[in-house]
């Protein structure tokens, strides 16, 4: 539980959520008008930090600058937008929030939802809320930005709602998301296109050798030999041979004719080697993406000296 002396020390701490996600900065501390109790805090959620958010305190822990909530980072994110009265909670704003954080009505002895626990106001800080004046039971709240003492003392005669104490006599600054106290400037930021490249598979290659039958003609000069019938005169060369033999008779003479054949065979040998190798080539690609860009633009009667 925050106590009123940890107020200050609440203010511009770093809230995280019961499942141990961080939410955002603190920006304000809601206090009780009729204990000074700490009730509720104002975080920043959303993009860039510009939404505040409401979350009850009544068993956060501030450890350091840290302050951890009782609460899911999705639970404080989907709680209910309040529109505030000057400084102070309305009532009816107090009871949607507390309905919304599972705590009943004005906060009392209902279930912290998520958190598993339960909260009692009577009893969880030693002081007991007082009913009998009147005043709705002490769930109207004042804003604090500094954490200093706050007077929790109130004229009975003077409604509780519109009762406020400065918490500081000197205004801060600036209020954004980077904590409630900073200077007078703004920082503007822009996205840029971060492009690079990476390396994926975009295919395969191989080499594969197969077998293919053609035909081929091929000329052949090929010999034959035939048969050629020659006469010749009888001579006194040739008598002895020519009259070999009987006179008259019967007789037959033969000789052998040879041709050539074509033979056809076929012989294997090397023409080429083929390798598979790789080459890189460099092609240029256009990539558009989308970059947000902060704006800062015055409003009033400003002189506006940016080049």
């Amino acid at each position: 539980m925050i106590t009123e002396t940890q107020a200050q020390d609440v203010i511009g701490s770093t809230a995280y959520g019961s499942d141990g996600q961080k939410i955002g900065k603190v920006g304000q501390l809601f206090l009780d008008d009729q204990t000074g109790r700490p009730e509720f805090v104002t975080v920043h959620t959303g993009l860039f930090g510009l939404k505040e958010t409401f979350v009850p305190v009544a068993q956060a822990e501030l450890s350091g600058s840290e302050l951890r909530l009782p609460y899911t980072k999705d639970m404080i994110k989907d709680a209910p937008h309040v529109d505030l009265d000057g400084s102070h909670l309305d009532q009816a704003e107090e009871d949607r929030l507390y309905s919304h954080y599972g705590m009943g009505s004005a906060g009392v002895a209902g279930s912290y939802g998520e958190a598993g626990s339960s909260y009692d106001t009577g009893t969880s800080s030693g002081t007991s809320s007082d009913t009998s004046s009147g005043t709705a039971p002490g769930k109207h709240a004042r804003s604090t930005t500094s954490g200093t003492s706050t007077d929790s003392s109130t004229d009975s005669s003077t409604d509780s709602s519109t009762h406020t104490t400065s918490a500081s006599s000197t205004a801060p600054a600036g209020h954004d998301t980077s904590g409630p106290d900073t200077d007078s400037a703004m920082t503007r930021s822009e996205e840029h296109l971060d492009v690079g490249t990476s390396n994926k598979e975009s295919g395969r290659a191989r080499l594969r050798k197969y077998v293919t039958t053609e035909t081929e003609t091929v000329t052949v000069p090929v010999t034959k030999e035939r048969a050629v019938i020659e006469s010749e005169p009888v001579s006194a060369d040739n008598a002895d041979q020519a009259l070999d033999g009987p006179d008259i008779s019967d007789e037959e003479h033969e000789v052998v004719l040879f041709e050539e054949h074509v033979v056809v065979e076929t012989t294997a040998e090397p023409v080429e080697r083929v390798r598979l190798g790789k080459e890189k080539v460099t092609e240029e690609e256009t990539v558009t993406g989308d970059v947000r860009k902060e704006h800062i633009e015055a409003e009033g009667d400003v002189d506006d000296r940016r080049s």
